[in-house]
């Protein structure tokens, strides 16, 4: 893993009118890495995966891409940049079959504008079983049949089918039966696999401590630790949530009062 992270946001601030919804707030994801962001409701994660996405612009802090300073003024700058987000709704049209999910807005024309159905089914065919998605019957089926679980699958697909470089996973396994979240947690593991950077924000410590190699904890809009998820245990990730306030080093949390 390289000692420059693939994305890292350096004392990002942002507020809303008087309310501040993130003070200098650090947050990096190596290539490879599972790097997840925890904490407890208004904490500031949706805020920082909308920071990073480009939907909101940040009030103060540097963005860095690849150990390199970047502007995000925009989704089509995070987009240029490889950052793709997967959000919990999932963002899919159930009346389209899965090809037409995966190029929602991206479609593939000839110079007359008809479609290049067969380039966009063998691309969309390649990604699936790359991410060794196989509990999709068929491509051509909408997505309205599928289960919560291949409904995730088809989501991270379109996420990865563009050259992305971070994917970013909002709460992937709400609301998902035990044999719908496996698939998911195998699918986030198999991202790490291939070398992308993949951010998970879950309110599920148990997954968490599944398939994350850090923990990136939010309290009250602050970074109060980075957490090594093998020197650490779900009690302490809580505390940090819930109470204490751990100092910034990774794989210690030395708790002080709050």
């Amino acid at each position: 893993m390289s000692d420059t992270p693939t994305l890292e946001l350096r004392g990002i601030s942002k507020h809303f009118g008087s309310v501040q919804a993130l003070s200098e707030v650090d947050f990096f994801v190596h290539d490879g890495e599972v790097m997840a962001l925890v904490g407890d409701n208004g904490a500031g994660k949706s805020t920082v995966i909308k920071c990073v996405a480009g939907i909101y612009t940040i009030d103060g802090g540097e963005v860095f891409f690849e150990g390199k300073p970047v502007t995000i003024h925009g989704p089509k700058d995070a987009g240029r940049l490889g950052i793709e987000v997967v959000y919990q709704d999932l963002a899919l049209c159930d009346n389209l079959d899965v090809v037409q999910n995966m190029y929602l807005g991206r479609e593939a024309h000839d110079v007359v504008y008809r479609l290049r159905e067969p380039e966009m089914e063998l691309k969309t065919q390649e990604t699936l079983a790359s991410l060794s998605v196989t509990t999709v019957r068929s491509i051509r089926q909408p997505v309205a049949t599928l289960s919560g679980g291949q409904r995730q699958s088809v989501a991270v697909a379109r996420a990865v089918m563009w050259n992305s470089r971070v994917v970013i996973l909002d709460e992937p396994t709400a609301a998902l039966g035990v044999a719908q979240t496996r698939q998911v947690l195998d699918l986030v593991k198999r991202l790490a696999e291939q070398g992308l950077a993949v951010v998970i924000v879950s309110h599920n410590l148990h997954d968490i401590f599944e398939v994350a190699n850090r923990i990136t904890v939010l309290r009250l809009g602050r970074d109060v630790g980075v957490y090594d998820r093998a020197k650490t245990t779900q009690q302490e990730i809580v505390s940090a949530i819930t109470a204490g306030v751990p100092t910034k080093v990774a794989g210690v949390a030395e708790e002080v009062e709050a």
